[in-house]
């Protein structure tokens, strides 16, 4: 469903006002992008407000992962998905958010940015 972020008046007792038009279309948002783990990369490119453009990754092999040791960054292919602690259901479906745990061909890394916001899957290695 799209979210609705306007700004809804309230009365001092807690009831709401009644709203004195209709939704506006930036007042919409959308629908969360839920990357998950493919055999090739697919963005989607989609026009924002202000006649920007956000990419969204909706399916991800690779993954730019930084090692703090070396501080060196290297493309390396996502083997698996291996938890996600956002949300319960997102580690079941194996869906890639910031903060989820991957196996890379390099080691295990930790999600830095909003694949879904930003196109990319940026990963920092997890140090053992």
């Amino acid at each position: 469903m799209v979210q609705k972020h306007s700004n809804d008046l309230v009365k001092p007792t807690g009831g709401k006002k009644g709203s004195s038009r209709k939704t506006r279309r930036y007042e919409l948002g959308s629908e969360p992008t839920l990357t998950i783990l493919s055999k090739e990369d697919f963005r989607v490119r989609e026009r924002v407000y202000g006649r920007n453009y956000k990419i969204r990754l909706k399916e991800a092999r690779f993954a730019n992962v930084a090692d703090p040791k070396s501080n060196k960054v290297q493309k390396a292919e996502i083997l698996a998905v291996i938890s996600n602690p956002t949300n319960a259901e997102f580690d079941k479906r194996k869906i890639i958010t910031k903060g989820a745990i991957i196996k890379t061909s390099i080691g295990e890394a930790v999600i830095t940015s909003r694949p879904g916001q930003d196109g990319i899957i940026n990963a920092k290695l997890l140090i053992k």
